[in-house]
């Protein structure tokens, strides 16, 4: 991947292409994302967790009704909807808490360690393994996967330790996002910004 090529699927947002660049082509090869059909299938998940490499991090900025509607289960009613909405914080600590080795609500884990990055790793456990690979005390600097460096780095290495590349060689875009969303949330778009990576990198 060239930097012109990457300009091409950025061309609203020419300043965040020349931030990323450099640590995400490196983060590629660091993790043998290479190739047309690895990097069009990285890109196009990348582009798409991150609205274009616009949000680094998780904001919780919910309204009661959306609230309710992403985390049903903790907002079982418009009331305990209403007691949380509009803090961004204490919604995180909820919805986090006591999973992904985190502490209870109390703790402040779910705030600390939600998802950053261009593919939001999330909670203490998470923080931890990936610090452990990349060299970084994330636990210790939870934001440094809000920088370019880590943001690209973590994203690459969850990439390649869920071994999505065999999916992206397989040109299968909905099991490479199954495993990065649990689901099939945006697919269209992935599968949308998938194409336009794929024709600009051959």
């Amino acid at each position: 991947m060239t930097e012109d090529q990457f300009r091409q699927l950025l061309p609203d947002a020419s300043p965040q292409a020349g931030v990323f660049f450099g640590p995400l082509a490196a983060a590629m090869r660091e993790f043998g994302i290479e190739g047309p059909l690895r990097e069009a299938a990285f890109l196009a998940q990348v582009l798409h967790e991150s609205a274009r490499l616009t949000r680094l991090e998780e904001s919780f900025r919910y309204s009661p009704p959306r609230l309710q509607a992403v985390f049903g289960k903790y907002f079982p009613t418009a009331a305990s909807a209403c007691a949380y909405a509009g803090q961004p914080q204490k919604i995180a600590n909820r919805v986090y808490a006591s999973r992904m080795g985190n502490g209870d609500e109390a703790s402040g884990d779910g705030w600390r360690f939600r998802g950053r990055g261009l593919l939001q790793i999330t909670g203490r456990s998470n923080y931890r393994h990936c610090g452990a690979e990349l060299g970084l005390d994330l636990l210790s600097d939870p934001d440094r996967l809000a920088q370019p460096d880590g943001a690209c780095r973590s994203a690459a290495w969850f990439w390649a330790n869920a071994n999505l590349n065999a999916w992206a060689d397989e040109g299968d875009i909905l099991a490479i996002t199954r495993a990065i969303n649990g689901g099939s949330n945006g697919l269209a778009e992935r599968i949308a910004l998938y194409q336009v990576c794929l024709g600009a990198l051959q």
